[in-house]
């Protein structure tokens, strides 16, 4: 099972180390056996000691160079950071991001062997125009992915849910991740409004294999027990 968290552009550097000594304290005492990953903002990048691994929001695709704004593989050695998450909606509809730019990002982390959390992800829209439109859209995030790389990590995120208390279905969320799963024999993760109180839930539904958590990953506390919720159940 895999819990992660990803604080998007939320907590300083002091607050993100008050709470990976609290996160992994806790790993260690409860001798969690889940992997979890952190994602802080890249000013809070640091490396943290025992426990939960950290890795990078967002990375571009080169090791240093005149790319105002941007982070290389440079400055992510310097903290000994081999995971990034690539293809996140915000990133996508937010940012602007073309696949053929995320494809990009892919392939060159991919060379280098990170462990790469890949984000996918509908709009409200293409959910209700139904299943079909659904997949044929998910394909189009699909395109230059290697969906059999060694360390892959794929979390389906539907766009419509994250941050607004709305949740797929079980039977949807099994629904798209059996069709997923066709498609891929790495870890699936669902993320979007997972909280403590439907965690048990989410990670019991067929070939979920863990969560990206958002809004609710930011208390140290409510992470620690979505951690333990996800133990207990694997």
């Amino acid at each position: 099972m895999i819990v992660a968290a990803n604080f998007k552009t939320n907590k300083t550097r002091g607050q993100t180390r008050d709470y990976m000594d609290e996160v992994n304290t806790f790993i260690r005492s409860e001798n969690i056996q889940s992997e979890v990953m952190v994602f802080p903002p890249l000013t809070a990048l640091d490396s943290f000691g025992q426990g939960a691994v950290v890795g990078a929001q967002n990375a571009y695709y080169v090791e240093n160079g005149a790319f105002t704004g941007e982070v290389g593989t440079e400055q992510l050695k310097e903290f000994g950071i081999k995971t990034v998450l690539i293809g996140h909606s915000e990133r996508r509809h937010v940012l602007g991001e073309s696949q053929e730019e995320i494809a990009k990002k892919f392939n060159y982390f991919q060379s280098l062997n990170y462990t790469i959390v890949y984000c996918i992800g509908e709009k409200l829209e293409t959910r209700e125009a139904g299943e079909e439109a659904l997949m044929a859209y998910i394909e189009t995030q699909l395109v230059g992915i290697d969906l059999e790389y060694k360390n892959l990590v794929i979390a389906y995120e539907p766009v419509w849910a994250i941050g607004t208390g709305l949740v797929p279905s079980k039977e949807d969320i099994e629904n798209i991740h059996a069709e997923l799963r066709v498609k891929t024999s790495k870890p699936l993760l669902y993320g979007g409004s997972v909280k403590v109180s439907n965690m048990e839930e989410i990670v019991s539904v067929n070939n979920v294999d863990g969560v990206l958590v958002g809004g609710a990953s930011l208390y140290a506390d409510s992470f620690c027990k979505m951690i333990k919720i996800a133990e207990e159940v694997k």
